[in-house]
This record gives structure tokens, sequence and C-alpha cells, in this order.
């Protein structure tokens, strides 16, 4: 059976106030005199109250929250992001009520629905391809959003990220540039960026009057998967010289499984990554990776949700924060 949490009636009786005090007190301490704060902070401690929203809430149709949804809770990518979003609403009195879905279009679905049911105030997204139903309740919600990982897509209501298409074109021409003909891009999921990276891959080879060439997967990417993905790349392709991948870890995978062959990276085989995450920095060879501004686009991503609740005037609906070639060491 379910225990009995203390209600507010248990803290008033404790301290021998009204339950109107007690609640003045939980909305904001200087209600109430110096004396009886001491007096309810103690009874709140002693009986382990835990205080319910859902009435506040209801009554003032806002909730101090934000609903933050991602396509993974493992990925690193995600972590540094919501540690950016994190920094922000905690220190504006904020709370963050996160989902993942799997990179389902479907669950998200279900995961928005359940969030909007607490009132948020206003969400952030990391994708841009939603069921109409999502996109349906958004309009109906009329809360800001904002959608992060990529600015040059068309956004809802506000991006926070950097371009995609730019960016994987700009490690394909270093590729080009160190000499590499045989270029294959490497990506996994399929999901919106990894055709994005795909995009700007494909462009840089056709403006170098090269064929592009991919292996691609829907299955989630990994180190093992890595491996696979250069077994078949090398039998379709025997002539590789150089993979991009879509992110680090299929990168990671296929340094091992040429070391493994007896290839030499980069001397026989080039590998470039994305994302420019700390294993791939810390192996040797250096992964050569593109760095993505992850904990920055929270942060910012907040920052903007938190001046359009307060009313303050956006100036740019869509906000870049670039990317950085890391050289590395194994192209």
């Amino acid at each position: 059976m379910k225990k009995k949490r203390p209600v507010l009636q248990d803290v008033a009786d404790l301290v021998g106030v009204t339950k109107m005090t007690v609640s003045r007190y939980l909305r904001d301490p200087n209600l109430v005199s110096a004396a009886l704060r001491d007096n309810i902070a103690a009874a709140l401690e002693t009986l382990g109250y835990i205080p319910n929203r859902a009435p506040d809430i209801l009554s003032n149709a806002t909730s101090r929250c934000i609903g933050v949804l991602l396509p993974s809770l493992t990925n690193q990518v995600f972590a540094e992001l919501l540690r950016g979003v994190e920094g922000v609403t905690d220190s504006h009195g904020y709370q963050t009520m996160l989902a993942h879905y799997g990179y389902s279009p479907e669950r998200e679905e279900e995961r928005l629905t359940s969030l909007l049911s607490w009132n948020i105030d206003g969400l952030i997204l990391a994708e841009r391809q939603h069921t109409a139903r999502t996109l349906k309740m958004i309009d109906v919600a009329g809360i800001p959003v904002v959608e992060v990982m990529d600015s040059a897509s068309p956004a809802l209501d506000m991006a926070v990220g950097f371009n995609n298409v730019e960016a994987a074109r700009q490690m394909t021409r270093y590729l080009l540039a160190k000499g590499r003909r045989c270029v294959v891009y490497h990506g996994a999921r399929l999901d919106e960026r990894t055709r994005l990276k795909q995009q700007g891959y494909a462009e840089a080879m056709t403006e170098a009057g090269l064929t592009p060439r991919s292996t691609l997967t829907e299955r989630a990417s990994s180190y093992s998967l890595g491996a696979e993905l250069l077994a078949q790349t090398l039998q379709a392709y025997p002539d590789t010289d150089a993979i991009f991948c879509t992110n680090d870890d299929l990168a990671i995978g296929a340094i091992y499984a040429c070391q493994r062959r007896g290839l030499r990276v980069p001397q026989d085989i080039a590998v470039a990554g994305f994302h420019g995450l700390d294993p791939g920095q810390a192996m040797d060879p250096q992964l050569a990776s593109v760095l993505t501004p992850r904990e920055a686009m929270g942060r910012v991503a907040a920052e903007l949700l938190l001046a359009r609740l307060k009313g303050d005037a956006v100036t740019s609906s869509a906000i870049d924060l670039g990317f950085t070639l890391l050289p590395g060491a194994s192209v």
C-alpha cells in the first residue's frame, strides 16, 4: 500500500498555525515573520513534506517548468546539451521536465502529450520532423518553442544550433585537401541530421568532380556498428581511402577495425567523425572531427525561452553558434 504523504494540515498542526500561513510561507517565506519561518522550515524538515504543485499550476496557469524532449539519454551530445539548459533554468527558478523518445516521431508525440498535461511554460525540441498531431498540440499550447541542433532548417518558432550541411561540407573538403579521392560517408539511424550531413558531404564531392558514396543503416550508432560499416564499405568500394562518419562512435569503431585488419590510419585510410567527443580526442591516433557547441546550444536555448516568457524582445529567431574543425591525426 502506498504510504500517506504529509499534507499541508500536518505541517500547520505541528507548528500551531493555519494552513493559509504555511501556504504563504511556501509561496514566499518573507510573507511570514522570522520566527514562524524558522518553525515552519523545521516542521517541513521533520515531516519530510513534499509540496503538491498541481493546485498551484491549475490556479495560476503556469508551472515554472520547461519541457525538454531528447531522442537519447545515453548520447553524450544530448547529456551536454541538457547540462547547458539546466545551468540556466536552475539559476532562474525553473525546473526541467525531461522526456526521451528514441528517435521515434510517434513516441515524441506521446511524450509531448504528457509534458503539456503539466502545463509547461516552454519547450525545447531536438528534432525538426514531427507528426501532424505534435504540430497541432504545439500550436494549441501557444508556448515558446526552441528547436536545437540545427540553425539552417525551417523552425516552428526559434532555433539554436549550427549548420549541419556546411559542417559536413567543410570536413569533406578537408579530407579532399589532404589528397583523398575515394571518400565514403557512413550514416546511422538516418535521422534528419544524418541526412543533412550526407547532403553536405555529397555537395563537396560533386564540387570536386568526384562520385559521392555512402554506406548507411537505420540501426543505432555504436563502436561495433562502425566496424561493420567499414567492412561493408571495403567490400563495396575497395579503393576507399577515406571515411567520413556521421558521429564519433562510428568513426572510432572504424579506426579499431582498421587496426585489426592491419590498415594504417591515416596512411592507408583516413577516418573523420562528427561532434568532437572526448573518446575520439583521447585515442591514438587522435580523431579528426567537427566540434559542435552542445552545452552552449542548451544554454542559449534556455535563455531564449526565458526571455520570451518574461516578454523581452528576441532579436533573432535563428541563432547559429558555429562549429570547429578538429584536424586530429586520423586524416
